[in-house]
């Protein structure tokens, strides 16, 4: 039973990593090609699970919220970026640190206002409430196995994008060399917004997605963009690929923590010290891995060349 147990922690650590993903990629392309410190993209994460627990409840659908969520907060995304962002650019890190710190407050009293202090109900889909049996014996939500299918896909459409259009061209290009981009006629404005836009929309479908499983509350957006932040010092700044690789790294060392250290320590603690000390050590794992990595690859591991 013990490699099922494994096999059911690694998937729930592949699906925890994917939407980690989601996060991180639109940090780390907002980051390497604006040199943009945004504190504020966890409060778009948590609005695209509000307003997907919104839209869930007035439709009676998940399957139609999501895209509406999605698109409502990459919308807002742009509007925020053409409004507020733009005009820190040009700013020191601090800056952009005191600025979008600013607007975590705005978002969280705003959302506190709008929707009140208790969390929003959004559950798993009836269609999708049940679980598949992937191999004998061994069940899983079919819910989760969504979520994986999904980040999977937004994935390897992002390498398509980045990698193979003329769009992601020019994204690696404002990555790269900013004026050089500009130089040679790409309109760095309006890349700048779209790329916020899908920065923000991509939160929205990791908070909508991840809603079902974690309680829609104010905040909830502030944990989690610690860890989105350790994905992208650890894939490097501006790297798609390293986003995914540093994701998956960080779903895995987190659920795998959690679920076996506790278990290790009973071994050679008592069961009540164990189950207090084993999830603060599997976080603590995660930092030991970033601080691995920047030892041995101090700008990550797939940094983006100049």
């Amino acid at each position: 039973m013990t490699w099922l147990l494994f096999l059911e922690q690694c998937l729930n650590g592949l699906q925890f990593g994917l939407m980690l993903f989601l996060l991180a990629a639109g940090l780390t392309l907002v980051f390497g090609i604006m040199d943009l410190i945004n504190l504020a993209h966890g409060s778009l994460y948590m609005i695209g699970a509000y307003l997907a627990a919104t839209l869930t409840q007035a439709t009676g659908s998940f399957a139609w919220a999501l895209p509406l969520a999605v698109a409502a907060t990459g919308v807002l995304g742009m509007l925020l970026e053409v409004s507020v962002l733009r005009h820190l650019y040009r700013r020191d890190h601090l800056s952009q640190v005191l600025a979008t710190f600013a607007l975590i407050l705005i978002a969280n009293e705003t959302t506190r206002t709008i929707w009140g202090v208790q969390s929003l109900a959004l559950n798993v889909p009836q269609a999708l409430s049940g679980s598949v049996e992937l191999l004998p014996g061994v069940n899983y939500p079919a819910f989760r196995l969504l979520i994986i299918a999904v980040g999977l896909a937004v994935a390897a459409l992002l390498y398509l994008l980045v990698a193979h259009t003329r769009v992601g061209m020019w994204v690696r290009a404002g990555a790269s060399n900013r004026d050089m981009a500009t130089a040679m006629g790409t309109n760095i404005k309006l890349l700048f917004t779209l790329v916020f836009g899908v920065g923000a929309a991509l939160c929205a479908l990791a908070g909508a997605m991840l809603g079902p499983l974690l309680a829609v509350q104010v905040g909830m957006g502030e944990s989690i963009l610690i860890l989105a932040f350790v994905v992208v010092v650890i894939g490097g700044i501006g790297s798609i690929r390293g986003a995914f690789v540093g994701a998956l790294l960080v779903g895995m060392t987190d659920t795998l923590g959690r679920a076996f250290i506790p278990v290790g320590l009973k071994g050679l603690l008592s069961t009540s010290f164990a189950d207090a000390a084993g999830p603060a050590l599997a976080s603590i794992s995660i930092y030991l891995t970033m601080v691995v990595v920047l030892f041995w690859k101090p700008q990550g591991l797939f940094p983006v060349r100049n």
